[in-house]
């Protein structure tokens, strides 16, 4: 797990970290509570990936190419008993800061937080049961998996006090893919998308809701995940489907946009971006700006919604 987050820059000071301080330190404090910012020099550390702000911010640049490095030290340490600390290098105080909180989105599901609904032994089984399902010789699965280990972790960042109900939802909200598409995505087939999406989420219910019957969860919570799992393609008033379709909307952009452009046609991805923007609500948009897009996926998020501004601070224009 990333427990530690380590800046690497001249003016650099250890009070700097702290939430007194304006801008991109106070983001990090509030979006990633659980992450200790430090400077280089504190010592101890035995798992530590350096990664260079340089790279990260230069036009062109795919995040794509830097999962299997964060995602294979994170298993080495955690094999090793070890936490994950990211050392950021490369830039001045606040751009560092600043893209620092870039990198802990695309690899927050590594940080893993809790809420108090989900601090206690049944989510632990929750989680064990949900870890089970996967089969990680298969790259989709792979994908799946961190796609919903990020989407639950939006739904925390998006709603601090989510109840167990919307968090089980958001890590089971697509495990249908795992009995339909472990092998081959067959989605872009489909003669009607939004049909294909509701059926996918009312399967993917029905699985979700047999698992955690085993796990002890009760008949309440159960019956609250499978309606919250099998609406969650079709954003509605209740401000729980809300934050899911809000949560799996940013995951897409913010982790899994970059494979899915590697993966499916141009047209595909197109109609993907614009229905996924689609679910998203216009009051949250604003957190795409904070995200680093693969060129290829911002171009076709600016023909879905209009040049974006991207913050010269976070992003260069690619």
């Amino acid at each position: 797990m990333i427990r530690q987050l380590l800046l690497s820059e001249t003016d650099f000071r250890a009070e700097d970290a702290t939430p007194s301080h304006s801008g991109a330190f106070v983001l990090l404090a509030e979006e990633f509570p659980t992450v200790t910012v430090w400077p280089v020099t504190l010592d101890g550390h035995a798992n530590v990936l350096k990664l260079d702000t340089q790279q990260w911010r230069a036009p062109g640049f795919d995040p794509y190419d830097w999962d299997e490095r964060v995602f294979t030290a994170d298993a080495s340490g955690s094999r090793a008993g070890h936490d994950l600390a990211l050392h950021i290098i490369g830039s001045p105080r606040e751009a560092l800061a600043a893209t620092a909180l870039e990198v802990l989105t695309r690899y927050q599901g590594l940080i893993g937080r809790r809420n108090s609904a989900s601090a206690g032994p049944l989510f632990d089984a929750i989680l064990a049961r949900h870890l089970a399902l996967h089969d990680f010789s298969k790259p989709l699965v792979v994908a799946d998996y961190r796609h919903a280990l990020d989407t639950w972790q939006w739904v925390l960042r998006l709603a601090p006090h989510a109840d167990l109900a919307l968090q089980t939802a958001a890590l089971f909200h697509d495990v249908e893919r795992l009995l339909s598409e472990a092998d081959a995505r067959v989605e872009h087939h489909a003669p009607d998308y939004q049909a294909f999406k509701d059926a996918h989420a009312a399967r993917g219910a029905d699985v979700a809701c047999a698992l955690l019957s085993d796990v002890g969860m009760d008949k309440g919570t159960i019956e609250r995940v499978r309606w919250l799992i099998g609406r969650h393609e079709r954003p509605e008033g209740d401000m729980s489907l809300t934050l899911l379709n809000d949560a799996d909307a940013l995951s897409f952009f913010s982790l899994n946009a970059s494979g899915f452009a590697r993966y499916f046609p141009l047209e595909h991805t197109r109609r993907k971006v614009t229905y996924t923007l689609g679910r998203l609500r216009p009051n949250q948009r604003w957190r795409l700006a904070r995200v680093r897009l693969a060129p290829q996926v911002r171009r076709l998020l600016e023909e879905a919604v209009g040049a974006i501004t991207m913050p010269s601070t976070l992003q260069e224009s690619a």
